[in-house]
């Protein structure tokens, strides 16, 4: 039995989280495709890349092989002005007619129109929720809301982008990779919180974070002090601030307590990195999930 290495083994550990390359082909296959169908419904355009947009964790490159593809679409203004004069759910009857013709490309898939996107699930377990939305002057986007009777609302993807990108290269690339790691901690633990508050818990601890510009070799202690940070939020705090659009998210989940047992996990991992490896390989293992690689 071998060393615990640290530093080889996170950074096999964020490679294994990757979606693979025949994968992100697909995935752009599908992307352009859906694209196209909308430029020629509504733009009368055969173009495959304008008026769509990767958002979600896909787009801020904070996802993992188990997340949803997100897209956002945009409609023609004219679209938004036939469906904001209905006098009932103008929303909910804009994503019945974007479903139908999305389902035009993908006839035999099961499409949702649920909330505010239309769910394409693919048999290989690769799902894609695309956005329908509008344009505004100041560069934020204008979407559809069913739930409630109805409601339209602005979102700003590309500033939430921006940001990520921002920070992540002020930091040595740490905190996209932050955001995955604390993605595969959500699904090995069953946390119950959602992708954009990782994203905003791992934006806000890093920005502060002594070691943010170190290696592979501090992600035991990054792990550890993130887990840290993560189980001493607020328990009353339900609202939280999206970084670049300044837009608020809610979330009412309880974390804390599970980030809470986690951190003592990491502290009895990097107490055994030297001297019981394996144990602490098999510590790791417990907080991320098999993506972790074992001795």
């Amino acid at each position: 039995m071998g060393d615990f290495n640290v530093g080889t083994a996170f950074e096999q550990f964020c490679k294994n989280l990757r979606f693979s390359d025949d994968n992100i082909k697909k995935i752009s296959g599908r992307y352009h495709s859906i694209t196209k169908r909308i430029n020629t419904d509504y733009w009368s355009s055969s173009s495959d890349t304008t008026h769509s947009l990767y958002v979600g964790s896909y787009g801020r490159d904070t996802e993992i092989l188990t997340s949803d593809i997100d897209m956002m679409i945009q409609l023609p203004q004219g679209t938004y002005k036939k469906f904001k004069a209905y006098s009932s759910n103008g929303p909910s009857a804009l994503l019945q007619e974007v479903k139908k013709v999305i389902e035009k490309t993908y006839s035999v898939t099961k499409l949702k129109a649920d909330g505010q996107i239309i769910s394409v699930p693919f048999s290989d377990g690769i799902n894609f929720e695309v956005l329908p939305a509008f344009l505004n002057e100041d560069g934020t986007y204008t979407f559809a809301n069913t739930n409630n009777g109805g409601s339209w609302k602005i979102t700003d993807p590309k500033a939430e982008i921006n940001a990520i990108q921002n920070m992540n290269s002020q930091c040595n690339s740490n905190l996209k990779r932050l955001c995955r790691m604390a993605r595969a901690w959500k699904d090995k633990n069953n946390v119950d919180i959602s992708g954009i508050l990782l994203d905003i818990l791992s934006y806000n601890f890093i920005s502060a974070w002594e070691y943010r510009d170190k290696s592979y070799f501090y992600y035991d202690w990054m792990t550890r002090d993130f887990l840290k940070y993560v189980s001493s939020q607020p328990e009353s705090q339900y609202r939280w601030k999206v970084m670049g659009s300044g837009r608020y998210i809610t979330c009412f989940g309880s974390f804390q307590g599970k980030a809470d047992e986690s951190y003592h996990k990491s502290l009895e991992a990097i107490a055994d990195e030297k001297t019981y490896p394996s144990c602490a390989n098999a510590e790791w293992v417990e907080i991320y999930g098999n993506k972790f690689p074992t001795l």
